[in-house]
């Protein structure tokens, strides 16, 4: 049997905020050009490091391609290349200049941070409309997902514009960058709309260091608490071991996508 597979596209578009031009990568589903129905679309940060190991940074991706390819899941997956230029990736992803628990575990105050609504907004105003004009999608069937502060993003998404992303993933989740403002502002939020939450946490993200990943990992539950007491329906997974690298990261894709997207369609 010969397996079909999905297409990728790869294009540029415009960020009004920051003046510049973003790559944004697209796959569509082996289904697209065989049928004529509308997708669910998730959209992820880090987009250079999402499908293919050709082209990522340090040469390994989440190996997405292939694996949506294998398991026939019938979504649109929309990925935003980062900006690699100096702190840039910090800055747009992180709402917040850095905070104080950020000083402490860094060791310096970085003033790093601050442009992520501005980054969020050209997401919703910008890149959202110009994909559910040129692509088939489920325009209110739309979810974001992104690794380290793109998991700190998506949960800043999912505050901003609950009634936009409905399902939300953060992978190994950079949270202490913004710890206090992301708590506070959970906490503030409404977010009755979410449909779905998945999050998960390695044991060993930074290594040998048994007190810092005490603490990483101290300061993942308390995000967790506040989801669990705003009774989102949320999936946390604790994983044994896993180290904060793309060769752990891509092994959790199956359970990320599958509990995000367990209603939906599989084309084999």
């Amino acid at each position: 049997m010969i397996r079909k597979e999905g297409m990728l596209e790869k294009f540029p578009v415009y960020m009004t905020a920051f003046k510049q031009e973003r790559m944004i990568r697209v796959f569509l589903p082996n289904s697209y050009n065989n049928e004529n129905k509308r997708y669910p679309v998730l959209y992820m940060h880090d987009g250079q490091n999402i499908f293919e190991d050709e082209g990522a940074i340090k040469g390994v991706s989440l190996g997405m391609k292939d694996y949506l390819d294998k398991s026939g899941l019938d979504i649109i997956v929309v990925g935003i290349d980062q900006n690699p230029e100096g702190e840039e990736r910090v800055n747009e992803y992180c709402p917040w200049v850095n905070g104080e628990i950020s000083k402490q575990i860094l060791g310096y105050a970085s003033p790093s941070g601050g442009k992520g609504e501005e980054y969020l907004d050209f997401v919703v105003n910008e890149l959202k409309p110009f994909i559910d004009q040129k692509y088939r999608t489920l325009e209110n069937h739309t979810s974001m997902a992104g690794i380290s502060l793109g998991g700190l993003h998506s949960t800043y998404a999912a505050c901003r514009y609950p009634h936009v992303f409905k399902r939300i993933a953060a992978i190994s989740p950079g949270f202490y960058r913004n710890q206090e403002e992301i708590e506070k502002l959970l906490s503030e939020s409404d977010l009755s709309t979410i449909e779905k939450f998945y999050m998960d946490f390695g044991t060993k993200e930074v290594g040998k260091d048994e007190e810092m990943n005490k603490v990483f990992l101290g300061l993942t539950n308390r995000v967790v608490e506040i989801l669990n007491d705003k009774k989102v329906n949320l999936h946390f997974q604790l994983n044994e071991g896993a180290e904060h690298a793309y060769i752990f990261f891509r092994k959790r894709v199956p359970a990320m996508l599958s509990y995000l997207f367990s209603d939906i369609d599989r084309e084999i």
